[in-house]
């Protein structure tokens, strides 16, 4: 109840003026007053997300020796969402204690996790250095990746590429995006690629559309030298689908096999679609559509812009820190914006947000296949079109 409570009144402490209107000194009183680890979490749940999107609020009266309190009570999340309440109230404690706690790889991981998160929440401004030394830690490194995005420091496109090659397949995504949302970070990635220490099929045409976003003529012309000639859309869609048809048929009487074809699906579609209760929520999810038709599933791959419904169209945010970011926006207000890409759910407060433009476009892009060997584009289709989930083919695992 007290949860339900909060949701619905402190949000409206910043359009509120008068102490006597606002909220937060009953409840830090309350906060001061209570023995009851329930009540205390039931209060700091109710702040946790009605701060959610908010890097910074006012510290209220008396929340000093509140966050001492309960920093040492006996229930561990009580300390944990203490800590995270306290950072959002600019708390140097806090601050100094949640970066202590992610740096030590002898810390519970349960416990680093939360301090990740609630750093990057905060967008602590020291966290990045943080972050590069978690490249090196198999537990967190994800998180790490994922989250170096935020933060556009030259030290970063080296880092991530020179342990790149020990990176396992979703850590190899989560590194492209991240490298593909920053100029500064998209020319070195395109250096490695032309290189070959990144393979060129690498670039899935999610990458391709995120580095086109960035609007760089550089960035381009490099693009167009490890790639080739990129273009938004086919001049003949039936022309392409119909050179697919022949490239699939050509397997002969069983076209493809199941289990590469599923380690194909794993590496460039299960990030954004779910298929047989596996799989990402950015794209429509596949069990239940007419996958044994052909003709449907090259429409929908290679011409995924003739039928957009609304909740899958492409938006493009440019940070004022200059990170650019394809995404599915879902849901929005004045505060924050939450926005959906291919590898991670975001919660971008207003305020950062240099623009916000939704495009006539899917969020699933053209050339999909184009990266593809003939016999992974028949290994693809002919997994697609199984009635049922099969073995997934173990030389390529995703993991």
């Amino acid at each position: 109840m007290i949860f339900s409570l909060l949701l619905s009144i402190v949000p409206m402490r910043s359009a509120q003026k008068s102490a006597e209107t606002d909220p937060l000194p009953a409840l830090v009183q309350l906060l001061r007053d209570s023995g009851d680890p329930q009540m205390q979490l039931d209060i700091l749940r109710g702040l946790s997300a009605a701060f959610k999107g908010r890097r910074q609020v006012p510290m209220p009266k008396g929340w000093g020796p509140v966050e001492t309190k309960l920093s040492q009570s006996p229930n561990a999340d009580v300390r944990t969402l203490t800590q995270s309440v306290s950072l959002t109230f600019g708390s140097a404690q806090a601050l100094a204690s949640l970066r202590k706690t992610l740096a030590d790889p002898s810390a519970d991981l349960g416990a680093r996790r939360t301090a990740l998160n609630s750093l990057q929440d905060a967008k602590d401004s020291g966290l990045a250095e943080i972050l590069l030394e978690l490249l090196k830690d198999r537990d967190l490194r994800g998180g790490a990746i994922r989250g170096l995005a935020a933060y556009n420091d030259t030290k970063t496109p080296d880092a991530i590429l020179t342990v790149f090659s020990s990176f396992d397949d979703a850590e190899k995504r989560d590194a492209l995006n991240t490298l593909a949302s920053r100029v500064p970070f998209a020319r070195p990635m395109l250096g490695a690629v032309s290189e070959g220490k990144i393979p060129r099929n690498a670039l899935t045409a999610e990458i391709i559309r995120q580095l086109r976003n960035l609007k760089n003529p550089e960035i381009d012309a490099d693009l167009q030298k490890v790639y080739g000639t990129i273009r938004e859309s086919s001049a003949d869609k039936k022309k392409e689908m119909e050179r697919y048809k022949q490239m699939y048929w050509a397997g002969g009487s069983q076209p493809g096999d199941a289990s590469r074809g599923r380690a194909v699906f794993a590496r460039i579609c299960q990030q954004c679609h779910t298929l047989f209760d596996a799989g990402g929520k950015v794209g429509p999810d596949l069990t239940g559509s007419n996958r044994a038709d052909l003709d449907y599933l090259l429409q929908n791959i290679i011409d995924p812009n003739a039928v957009i419904p609304n909740e899958y169209r492409a938006s493009t945010i440019e940070m004022k820190d200059g990170r650019s970011i394809t995404c599915i926006v879902q849901r929005q207000d004045e505060k924050s914006v939450t926005a959906v890409t291919q590898n991670e759910m975001l919660v971008l407060p207003r305020n950062e947000i240099q623009s916000l433009q939704q495009s006539e476009l899917s969020m699933m892009p053209e050339g999909l296949l184009a990266p593809l060997q003939d016999q992974e584009v028949r290994d693809l289709l002919y997994y697609l079109s199984r009635p049922g989930q099969v073995p997934l083919h173990t030389g390529d695992a995703a993991r």
